[in-house]
């Protein structure tokens, strides 16, 4: 049972945002922007965001030269470009927001492993710059005249070097996006597990174990931005969820040879140097049945396969001590087009970033908050 005292002030806003991420977190600073006196509240399951925004690999990244390639495949040409456009812009987006000392950036490009598999993709490294060069001005991707200055095995038969990617810190930029919330007062409830959403009166039941009962949170206007676990309060959108493993490795005696944001087979392998020790994560098109799940934890047969790359390719001959590893749950569909719409006139959903939070959570969350005022 509440107190007079809560009933009063707590659970009424003129705006809840539901999950708090990078999109979440972005929705409600730029909805407040907009509207400096209204009140925001955020609802977060989990002590920190239950997602991928703080669990990912920290790579500042639009696409790597297979991955677009094969992104074709799903999308026309004019989709994939206006894609890649609104992932670059929403990197300089929140570099300029937030800075990158803020947002720990780090300028040291984006590679792409090519082995014999992937040799012929080669070939369209050309195709791929024309289709991009009105966005970027410039040629996006180029050989690396050097492929053996890196150390790969001989398997690596080519490197695609891309001086448009970054790295940053994701731990920077939540407490950049806490810091900013903080300043616009808007308030943030940690460990509030949504249970059930009341669309028609714009109502919020959040899981009380304290009171061991519903806790009802009402708002003008509701913002849902739960990525993978959107279908757990919202029915009838086509949003699968996508565990990506990562782990870090114990410093290495010795020095690694080289920086930068790396990718692999399409994009699902990503690997970067942090203060000499390897970071490496992804390979979950390799079982995908079991990487469809909204559990967190360790895929072994990922894990061996990751382990593999690094002694067989990435580190020839040098065996990985495992220092740190951990899960992140990411959304997908059909495209990679992210969901942003709204389902009322007062209740908005922007969800399904398709792995790319990093890149376009400030901007899709900007697409809601222009929908929910009407624009």
């Amino acid at each position: 049972m509440l107190s007079f005292w809560e009933s009063r002030s707590f659970l009424e806003y003129d705006l809840i945002v539901i999950g708090g991420g990078i999109v979440g977190l972005s929705t409600a600073i730029q909805f407040k922007k907009n509207n400096p006196y209204a009140s925001v509240l955020v609802l977060e399951r989990g002590i920190f965001p239950s997602g991928a925004s703080t669990r990912n690999a920290g790579f500042a990244c639009f696409g790597s030269l297979t991955e677009i390639i094969d992104d074709m495949n799903t999308l026309t040409v004019q989709e994939v470009k206006d894609l890649i456009e609104k992932r670059y812009k929403g990197l300089l987006f929140i570099r300029s927001i937030f800075g990158d000392e803020g947002l720990g950036y780090q300028d040291n490009g984006g590679y792409e492993l090519i082995t014999a598999k992937e040799q012929k993709c080669i070939e369209k490294i050309e195709y791929i710059n024309t289709l991009l060069y009105p966005v970027f001005g410039r040629d996006v991707f180029t050989l690396e005249e050097v492929p053996g200055r890196f150390g790969f095995s001989p398997e690596v038969v080519a490197v695609v070097s891309n001086p448009l990617e970054g790295e940053l810190d994701s731990g920077k930029f939540l407490n950049q996006l806490w810091e900013t919330c903080q300043l616009f007062k808007i308030k943030i409830l940690t460990g509030s597990e949504v249970m059930e959403l009341d669309d028609e009166n714009n109502t919020v039941f959040v899981n009380s174990p304290v009171y061991r009962s519903k806790v009802q949170f009402k708002g003008s206007k509701i913002a849902v931005c739960t990525n993978a676990f959107t279908s757990k309060i919202v029915k009838g959108k086509d949003i699968q969820p996508g565990r990506g493993m990562i782990m870090v490795s114990a410093p290495l005696k010795k020095t690694i040879p080289w920086n930068g944001a790396f990718h692999y087979d399409k994009g699902y392998v990503y690997f970067r140097n942090i203060e000499n020790r390897l970071l490496i994560g992804g390979g979950r098109n390799l079982d995908f049945e079991v990487e469809n799940t909204w559990d967190h934890g360790i895929n072994p047969k990922l894990k061996t396969y990751l382990l593999d790359l690094v002694e067989r390719i990435i580190l020839p001959g040098e065996t990985l001590e495992v220092d740190m590893e951990w899960s992140g749950i990411m959304a997908f569909g059909p495209t990679k087009q992210p969901v942003v719409e709204l389902l009322t006139k007062d209740l908005g959903v922007a969800v399904r970033l398709g792995g790319m939070g990093v890149a376009i959570g400030w901007q899709t969350a900007s697409e809601l908050v222009n929908l929910l005022e009407g624009q």
